[in-house]
């Protein structure tokens, strides 16, 4: 890896790690974030291939890795793809490879997919709902999860159910300037030009 690219990879951690710590756990979006940032159990991955061909073995490698590392030593893995699908459709079409690529591998019910990305739309939602923007990351990412991580959070979490609502409360309150303030776009140098 050449130093441009390696610095460029930095950039995007970096501003993973800022979006994670201001919106996603400084906003509690995600409850259960915290706990494996603070023990260091996140691994951040980032895939600089562009097709989805490419991108589906980078998921795959992620995948293997996960498999073969305990929980206490990677929790959860951020597979960030800052030079590909850049729309949201192309994004949700690929989700939909992803997630076959995890049936096909036997993952089923052993991980699970949660996608991220910078113009996320709910369903039926207008582009500019400030609900979306919880499930706005700075780059394009697939956030791979343990099934047995998540069933464990949800029992030690009372009303596991009421996140979803609460964060679009907490999204109506700071409207669209409060997002704005808290800086978790993705920087100007963290995309390699072409």
């Amino acid at each position: 890896m050449n130093d441009a690219l390696a610095g460029a990879d930095t950039v995007v951690i970096e501003d993973t790690k800022r979006w994670l710590q201001r919106a996603v756990i400084g906003l509690n979006l995600c409850p259960f974030a915290k706990a494996v940032d603070v023990k260091c159990q996140i691994h951040y991955a980032v895939s600089r291939c562009v097709g989805f061909k490419d991108l589906l073995a980078d998921l795959h490698q992620e995948l293997k890795g996960l498999v073969a590392l305990t929980p206490a030593i990677r929790d959860t893995t951020l597979l960030i793809a800052p030079d590909a699908l850049a729309e949201f459709l192309e994004f949700n079409d690929f989700l939909a490879q992803a997630n076959r690529l995890l049936a096909k591998l036997g993952y089923g019910g052993v991980f699970q997919i949660a996608s991220l990305h910078p113009l996320y739309e709910f369903a039926d939602s207008q582009s500019d709902d400030i609900a979306n923007f919880t499930n706005r990351s700075p780059y394009p990412t697939l956030h791979i999860l343990r099934e047995a991580s998540i069933d464990r959070a949800v029992k030690a979490f009372p009303h596991a159910e009421s996140i979803f609502q609460t964060n679009i409360d907490t999204m109506e309150r700071m409207g669209r300037a409060g997002w704005d303030a808290l800086d978790v776009g993705a920087s100007l140098h963290g995309k390699i030009a072409l």
